[in-house]
């Protein structure tokens, strides 16, 4: 509904209203700063022009119920029958509440870890910043497919192959006994050096298809993916493919996009094979000397079959691959390609420094996950619930506030990760969200219990948090087309905890099950509309509506 009365406002400001110019505001619904923008061309102040063009303005729309200039800003504020037809539509569509009729196909590769052990807390902001996008993306209306691209012709994997072979695989989690190998083959080869030869060979037997390497190579990897696909798993994560690498090797498109590099005379054949292009920093190796690939050369060759099976796509990946995206791109364009967009994360950092799974020091998503549990089991101890709900219950609290805790981040801000900020179920988290859910919830079983009567809202009887609160459930498709347009989850996680804080602001102020009958019907309307816009919100950041805290 707010998308609708953005529209109309936009219309009706006509020559002065530009997108750019509009700005949510304390003061009204929506204000334009126009005429900020238009005071130094026009020699006048800001507020003059914006009395002028208040004065001119024709007000067509319904939902527009009044415009006012004040100190150089352009106020509009909703009219009651917009209110009124928020609710209403928030009614009826229910959990179709914030699809958009949005067309197209899209892919999103996120996660792509190394299968050389278990996701470690870095891993997971890549995960569910991903995940999330894949959610809003297809509530949207869109057809999304996940990918999760396997890098098993990496060094890593071949080290782990060596481990598996001269250290075996311990009885534990899969990702966990692989991580083990991996370590332990490290060390390995600081004591012997001559294994750096077998490690090579390895990468170049499996790259040349040798039918028992490749046997090694693909349980190793399996393995570790087993592991992986559980972690994610417990964390409401899931992919549609898991594509390997060595795929674009076996299937033809490696030697399809060499060729179209070699046709626009864009290698350099001095031992190795380089692209060298202006607008690259140095010469990007494709080919080594002894004919095999290298990690670029496959990644092109994913992104043309991104390019012929889909219009867009998208990667997250690490700010760290800056430069390597950089450089795809780079040659995807030259080839007349298109390249992804790309979602940029700063990584999670402990307090006491970065993280190595190379060396085993590592906080894995597996321990962040079960230390949370732990916490919110202590917490709901003394609830008055049996077990089963309790563990149900547990469960939903610590997923919620590990994805909460990842994603209301910008991507592009660093995280120390820290314990005690994970653990804080006070306001700010999911908790508050999902306790705010769990409380309209509650109400509406209370009115069911005493006879609930047919929800009516009326607009006119709105009060100032009840207003607020009706204008805060307008805005969930507006967010929704927000992280479309500017790939940032974050937003909506802020926007859903203003509903739950909003809500709760309103609770506190307005009774509900005892006010008077038409205040109560009135009021239990916007209960219901404020768990659905929860509900759906919830679902759109992976985290469970509970319905009882």
């Amino acid at each position: 509904m707010f998308l609708r009365f953005r529209e109309d406002v936009i219309k009706t400001l006509g020559e002065y209203g530009d997108e750019k110019f509009l700005r949510e505001s304390e003061h009204s619904d929506l204000a334009s700063t126009v005429a900020f923008k238009l005071a130094k061309e026009m020699k006048k102040s800001p507020k003059e022009i914006a009395d002028e063009i208040v004065e001119k303005i024709e007000v067509e729309s319904d939902y527009i119920g009044s415009v006012e200039s004040t100190n150089g800003y352009i106020n509009f504020f909703a009219s009651y029958e917009f209110l009124e037809d928020t609710i209403s539509v928030i009614l009826d569509e229910d959990e179709n509440y914030g699809h958009l009729n949005a067309k197209g196909e899209i892919l999103i590769e996120h996660t792509s870890a190394n299968p050389d052990g278990p996701l470690h807390i870095g891993h997971i902001r890549n995960s569910i910043i991903g995940d999330t996008i894949a959610r809003i993306f297809s509530k949207a209306g869109m057809d999304v497919k996940t990918h999760y691209y396997v890098n098993d012709m990496g060094r890593q994997v071949a080290i782990t192959v060596l481990g598996v072979e001269k250290l075996g695989l311990k009885d534990k989690k899969p990702d966990h006994a692989i991580a083990e190998a991996y370590i332990g083959a490290n060390r390995l080869i600081e004591t012997q050096p001559e294994l750096e030869e077998y490690v090579e060979n390895l990468m170049l037997e499996y790259e040349r298809g040798n039918e028992d390497i490749v046997s090694k190579f693909r349980k190793a990897v399996e393995t570790a993916l087993s592991g992986i696909r559980q972690t994610l798993e417990s964390i409401n994560i899931k992919h549609d493919e898991f594509i390997w690498e060595s795929e674009f090797i076996r299937n033809g498109y490696v030697d399809k996009v060499i060729r179209d590099l070699e046709e626009k005379n864009l290698i350099k054949k001095e031992g190795a094979w380089t692209i060298e292009l202006e607008e690259l920093e140095k010469g990007v190796v494709v080919r080594r000397e002894n004919g095999t690939t290298l990690y670029i050369t496959r990644d092109l060759a994913y992104h043309l079959w991104k390019n012929e099976n889909y219009n867009r796509f998208i990667n997250v990946l690490g700010a760290d691959h800056k430069l390597y995206a950089s450089q795809l791109s780079k040659i995807l364009m030259t080839l007349g390609l298109k390249p992804p967009e790309i979602i940029f994360f700063e990584f999670v950092s402990l307090p006491e420094g970065s993280m190595s799974t190379r060396r085993g020091k590592f906080i894995s998503a597996d321990e962040l996950i079960e230390r949370v549990k732990e916490e919110t089991e202590k917490i709901l101890a003394d609830r008055e619930m049996d077990e089963e709900e309790k563990r149900k219950i547990s469960e939903a609290v610590a997923v919620g506030a590990i994805r909460f805790d990842f994603v209301k981040v910008a991507p592009e801000k660093p995280m120390v990760f820290d314990w005690s900020k994970a653990l804080d179920f006070e306001r700010q988290t999911a908790s508050y969200i999902q306790y705010s859910h769990a409380r309209a919830c509650s109400i509406l079983r209370k009115a069911v219990e005493e006879g609930m009567p047919d929800l009516d809202f009326r607009g006119e009887l709105c009060t100032a948090e009840e207003r607020k609160l009706v204008m805060v459930l307008s805005k969930l498709p507006y967010f929704i087309q927000r992280v479309i347009k500017e790939l940032r989850p974050n937003v909506f996680a802020e926007y859903l905890l203003s509903v739950a804080s909003t809500f709760n602001d309103f609770y506190r102020l307005h009774p509900v099950l005892r006010a008077k009958s038409e205040l109560r019907m009135h009021r239990l309307a916007i209960v219901d509309a404020t768990r659905i816009v929860l509900r759906n919100g919830l679902e759109l950041l992976g985290i469970e509506p509970l319905e009882r805290m």
